[in-house]
């Protein structure tokens, strides 16, 4: 039998196929039920509604199953929402060299960010401009660079 833990921790997203579920932040608990020693895994949406949910439930039963746990329930729990300061450090690297943008921190608190240009992952330009809001994804907006005329996805901040 393989750790629960380890084996959640290895599913990848299915839209941003570059990350696992853990790197991306919607991963929040793998436990055991006290009374019944089931395995419990809690997981919150990058978005409420986000389509890929259900193909992240399976596979973390299937991943599950595969660790010798086929009896785990997942629970989806909304509060608090996700942010992509989730997004592990891991994660953003990752993001990077794929051409996705990663987003900037925004870190509750303090000040608040302001992003003047999102840096383009393929050559390091800030001058680039937003094609539309709505990329490849719902959590992701399509970007292009002036400098290499590349376009590419930037994951949005929330």
């Amino acid at each position: 039998m393989t750790d629960p833990r380890e084996a959640v921790a290895a599913v990848v997203d299915p839209e941003i196929r570059v990350l696992t579920i853990d790197e991306l932040g919607i991963l929040r608990a793998v436990d055991r039920d006290a009374g019944t020693g089931r395995v419990v895994v809690t997981i919150t949406p990058t978005y409420t509604g986000c389509p890929a949910m259900d193909v992240i439930r399976a596979d973390i039963r299937r991943a599950l199953t595969a660790a010798g746990h086929p009896d785990a329930e997942v629970r989806t729990v909304h509060s608090p929402a996700w942010s992509t300061d989730w997004i592990s450090d891991s994660g953003r690297a990752k993001l990077a060299a794929a051409g996705i943008a990663p987003p900037a921190p925004v870190r509750a608190g303090g000040a608040v960010p302001l992003t003047l240009s999102v840096r383009c992952p393929r050559c390091g330009s800030p001058e680039t401009e937003q094609l539309s809001r709505f990329g490849s994804t719902a959590c992701k907006s399509l970007w292009r660079c002036r400098s290499c005329s590349e376009p590419f996805d930037h994951v949005k901040a929330l």
